[in-house]
């Protein structure tokens, strides 16, 4: 059997999923949550396998309810089911450990699937946050935009430099001469205003190089 919590704000819904949840033969609902804080008591009390939690709820969402759980009951696994598909909502709730996420337009099998691979260690998602995620992933990432109008090397030799490496340690790292290494130091302090090392590990630092 799969014990399940269901975590939702609205009782009409969450009565609906107990009431749905128990027409299967391998599912048993070991507890109800009207919030988030709920949620995370009914784990600690029943030692659910699988939680469906809602996003939006009071008190403690879903995110930070799904994050307490992860790293409480790490056998516990989090199904999302939600009416919020946006890239945020998705990226947060997996970031907090989420191992599945379904809309509120998920039917009856949907959701059985869902918990049966989250139970079972695997990962499930609503078709339109698939797509989502396949679009993220396949997106081309653009190059982060550095300071001062730095060049690449310049920002990457200035990084090394608040490491606390010496000119010949830098060459040796980036497989260029100590004469190349001196010219991009040279060329990055004066487009930072730095007049020594040490204002440069600042900015450096300041500016995450």
């Amino acid at each position: 059997m799969i014990k399940v919590v269901v975590a939702d704000d609205q009782q009409v819904v969450r009565e609906g999923l107990v009431a749905l949840l128990g027409l299967f033969d391998d599912v048993d609902v070991v507890g109800e949550a009207g919030n988030g804080l709920e949620a995370v008591e009914a784990v600690d009390t029943h030692a659910a396998d699988v939680v469906l939690m809602d996003l939006r709820m009071p008190r403690l969402d879903g995110v930070e309810a799904t994050r307490r759980i992860r790293r409480d009951h790490p056998g516990t696994a989090v199904v999302v089911l939600t009416t919020y598909a946006d890239d945020a909502s998705i990226a947060d709730a997996l970031r907090a450990g989420a191992r599945g996420y379904l809309t509120k337009n998920a039917g009856r099998a949907e959701i059985a699937a869902a918990l049966r691979s989250a139970a079972a260690g695997h990962a499930i998602f609503a078709a339109e946050v698939s797509d989502r995620l396949v679009e993220a992933l396949a997106a081309p990432k653009r190059a982060p935009e550095r300071p001062a109008g730095l060049t690449a090397r310049e920002a990457e030799v200035l990084g090394l430099v608040a490491r606390g490496l010496t000119n010949p340690e830098i060459a040796t790292e980036l497989y260029i001469g100590e004469a190349t290494v001196k010219t991009h130091i040279n060329n990055s302090f004066a487009k930072i205003g730095a007049r020594h090392r040490a204002e440069a590990v600042r900015y450096a630092l300041t500016h995450c190089l």
